[in-house]
């Protein structure tokens, strides 16, 4: 046997989507119904392990030997489930090495991230079967009791065999969809550096990040006291019958003289700014509310596995537009920002219970809870944590692409590149604190906010008004940053023309080392790396403005499959984040057997023996890749006891 082909339907009473596959899989409920596979492309066979049958013994064998490759769609949720199945206990699981995963495949290839969404796209004939939903709401999810039902709980093959019939097609189906998803790709195999890379997400994603529960369980009682509190002031306050409802809010606020369409965070810190005494109160008690800080210690309670740790909080090619991860479960990618000073006093009043101590010392308890939550991330069995990310990579990379010699000469003398663009733009020397300090504000966020085509409202999205900008300033603050980068500016339009040219001509363009190739209906982009991103079915269309784009299919911001539009800046800001993601992965295959436990962005947690040395992970990290000669690269780190943001 040299490949496998698996799809298998399970039985939990843990909620899947809230709890992940390796919580999924601990409950003793926990059982594979449905076993079905084929052997090197043959036909598909199904184990009704429900009934009795059981796995041939060349195929359990299979499964442990790394000569056969395994393939499933989500590969990780059948590898998961079978390793609970073949008894490996908590934290062991099956050796990943030799397991692919038909979703990754697609997404490489700008395809949607689900078998149904797939199978649709690529018009298989042998589509997901959709009658899917419903079965597996009936036979893998507890049901409710019912007269009807004779008061169970769960619903087995005996109570609908009609169903349970149509459930083993199902199951069958699957695995010939996924077979015919791969034969569809075959042309455009994943390159085995994109395996390598998976086979490390599955690595940090089986070895899981050690959660402090105890500060979870104490921040959810805090929370839950304090909202009850603030509540009950508001409801004294207002006299409202439900002070979170936005209409009756509005109303109160209107009847006391003060208008506003919306409650949303930006208009209540702007009415802040002038409101009388008693409206701030209100308002104050309101921003209080309206915090969500304890949604992912909820979170943490749901995913946490026997041995204390969080599993399965990464996407691999989540966003594959670009080949990023994707964040799952707990979320890693959007944890709140800490800047308490005593954070880790805070974090030991909240872990012990005392209420009152943290109202006293920090006034406002929800926005306390919220910037602690990166500290529940904690190292286990006496090790600490090594956090090293990299300094303005995005800034680097698109510098070293578009050839902008200044701003490279910057990072190779290792300066300030807010003080430095904004001496570039004004034409004064900048220092942080020092001479014309005031002007490297509008130096950062013009890097900010600029660097991919962006114009005044770009600026005003990220916070120019706020920060003290006046309207008039941000347009010639737009033309000093593009003076101030020409070849940034060039590389855009670069872009832009080989993109048009290679769709248009239907032939290879290439600028800035970087290839733009038409093939069988898609747009490919290969990248200094050699990895290419992926525009399905592309074609010259029309922009908003009248002028000429390229458009194509993806899912767009409704999380459907639609016709999108990109031009050169928005192709650029992909191509740059996908190299400062392959720059990541790099980093990571350096630092793989140093047990890397979270990854946010560009940065990278290690659970480190206390003797490892963070200099050296930072040197290791900054190391530049083969393919990049010249960009000039830096990573800095810090050592901690529990995570936070340094």
């Amino acid at each position: 046997m040299k490949t496998l082909s698996i799809d298998i339907e399970t039985y939990s009473d843990q909620p899947l989507n809230k709890c992940g596959v390796y919580r999924y899989v601990e409950s003793p409920e926990f059982e594979i119904l449905l076993f079905s596979y084929s052997a090197d492309a043959g036909p598909v066979k199904v184990v009704d392990l429900a009934c009795g049958e059981q796995i041939p013994p060349d195929v359990l064998a299979a499964l442990e030997d790394d000569s056969v490759i395994k393939w499933a769609f989500n590969a990780s949720f059948e590898r998961i489930c079978l390793s609970q199945y073949l008894k490996y206990p908590t934290g062991n699981y099956l050796e990943p090495s030799s397991w692919r995963c038909s979703m990754v495949w697609a997404a490489t290839m700008g395809l949607p991230l689900s078998l149904e969404g797939v199978g649709a796209v690529l018009g298989l004939e042998k589509q997901k079967l959709t009658e899917g939903k419903e079965l597996i709401k009936y036979f893998c999810q507890p049901c409710a009791p019912t007269k009807a039902n004779g008061q169970r709980t769960r619903n087995l093959p005996r109570h609908a065999p009609d169903k349970w019939l149509a459930f083993k097609k199902y199951n069958i189906r699957d695995v010939e969809t996924e077979m015919a998803i791969q034969d569809r790709l075959a042309k455009y195999p994943v390159l085995e550096s994109v395996w390598d890379e998976y086979h490390i997400d599955q690595e940090i994603n089986d070895r899981g990040v050690g959660l402090d529960m105890e500060l979870a369980r104490q921040a959810i009682l805090m929370d839950g006291r304090s909202r009850a509190e603030l509540t009950q002031a508001m409801k004294d306050l207002t006299a409202l019958e439900n002070p979170n409802s936005v209409q009756q809010m509005r109303n109160w606020l209107s009847l006391n003289g003060l208008e506003t369409e919306t409650l949303g965070k930006k208009a209540v810190a702007e009415m802040l700014k002038t409101a009388p005494p008693e409206l701030h109160r209100a308002l104050t008690l309101r921003q209080q509310l309206a915090k969500s800080s304890v949604k992912k210690y909820q979170a943490m309670e749901t995913a946490v596995c026997a041995d204390g740790r969080a599993r399965g909080m990464f996407q691999f090619y989540g966003a594959n537009r670009t080949g990023r991860w994707a964040g799952r479960i707990i979320q890693m990618q959007n944890l709140p920002q800490n800047h308490l000073v005593d954070l880790a006093e805070a974090r030991g009043l909240v872990r012990c219970g005392d209420f009152e101590a943290v109202e006293l010392l920090y006034e406002d308890v929800p926005d306390t809870l919220s910037q602690l939550i990166r500290t529940a991330f904690v190292p286990q069995d006496g090790r600490k944590f090594i956090v090293a990310d990299f300094s303005a990579i995005e800034a680097r990379v698109i510098a070293w692409l578009a050839g902008e010699e200044w701003r490279q000469q910057v990072f190779a003398e290792g300066k300030d590149i807010y003080c430095a663009s904004a001496s570039q733009m004004f034409g004064v020397p900048v220092e942080k604190h020092g001479v014309n300090g005031h002007l490297r504000q509008k130096g950062k966020i013009a890097e900010l906010a600029l660097g991919y085509g962006g114009s005044v409202g770009a600026l005003k999205a990220m916070g120019a008004l706020e920060m003290g900008l006046s309207e008039d300033e941000l347009q010639p603050l737009v033309q000093a940053w593009r003076d101030a980068n020409p070849f940034i500016t060039q590389l855009w339009w670069d872009v832009d023309r080989a993109a048009m040219d290679a769709v248009r001509y239907r032939y290879q363009t290439e600028t800035h080392g970087i290839t733009f190739t038409y093939k069988s209906g898609m747009l490919f982009i290969t990248l200094p790396s050699g990895r290419r991103l992926a525009y399905v079915k592309p074609k010259i269309g029309e922009n908003q403005f009248g002028g000429e784009c390229i458009t194509y299919e993806g899912v767009g911001s409704t999380k459907k499959w639609e016709r999108l539009n990109s031009y050169g800046p928005k192709f650029v800001e992909n191509i740059v984040q996908a190299t400062a993601r392959d720059i990541l992965c790099y980093a990571m295959t350096t630092l793989r057997h140093c047990s890397i436990v979270m990854h946010i962005h560009d940065e990278v947690v290690i659970e480190a023996d206390r003797r490892m040395s963070m200099d050296a992970v930072c040197e290791q990290m900054g190391r530049t890749p083969p393919w990049a000669e010249g960009l000039q690269l830096r990573a800095d780190g810090y050592e901690t006891d529990f995570y936070k943001k340094d």
